[in-house]
């Protein structure tokens, strides 16, 4: 289904069939502030495993992010955070970060792995906010990349849908996305690290 919802003023009933979809073990192909995202309720393993096949890789293995609708939501998957990397978040998110943090004992089951870390996202759209915040927890994400030589991330939703409907319950369309990623920056350690340069810029906060 390609599923068109208005980027700044989403509909409510829109919005229930998505998180309607997420709760039953859907996945999604959802906008943000950087790329277009694929994602899945966290708690639903069989989405999990759907968006790693996708992905075509190991779901313990994968990288995945999550979600979340504001910082608060953190304290589940997040052991305490540094009060100087906890000032820069605040500042930063909404945004386009990836903030790498270390992960509560919650994080592994939802891998089935003995994954020690878990990227955080808290997109500057409301699209995805507003799923999260109606689902009641995070969802699981990664970026659409591209097979493009020239462009590495699919911008158009409506050539999205032409490629992934087969393997997706939705595709919402928001209109075009942009095709540079989150900045990702690592903050497992005492200092921050920038890991991968993208759309945000540390440095300003």
């Amino acid at each position: 289904m390609l599923l068109k919802i208005h980027p700044d003023n989403p509909s409510e009933r829109q919005l229930k069939i998505v998180v309607d979809c997420l709760r039953r073990g859907g996945v999604i192909i959802y906008p943000s502030d950087t790329v277009y995202g694929l994602g899945c309720d966290i708690t639903q393993i069989k989405a999990v495993d759907r968006v790693a096949q996708i992905k075509g890789i190991k779901r313990e293995k994968a990288n995945f992010s999550f979600v979340c609708s504001d910082l608060s939501q953190l304290s589940g998957y997040s052991k305490p955070i540094p009060n100087h990397t906890y000032k820069v978040m605040r500042r930063a998110l909404p945004g386009p970060f990836t903030f790498i943090l270390n992960a509560t004992s919650e994080v592994p089951h939802f891998f089935q792995s003995k994954k020690k870390t878990v990227g955080i996202r808290i997109p500057d759209h409301k699209v995805p906010i507003q799923i999260v915040e109606m689902l009641g927890n995070p969802i699981m994400t990664t970026s659409i990349h591209s097979e493009d030589e020239i462009m590495d991330y699919l911008t158009d939703p409506e050539l999205i849908h032409e490629k992934f409907f087969k393997l997706v319950d939705i595709v919402i369309d928001s209109g075009h996305c942009g095709n540079v990623p989150s900045t990702v920056v690592d903050c497992t350690g005492d200092e921050m690290i920038l890991t991968r340069p993208g759309k945000g810029d540390i440095t300003q906060y």
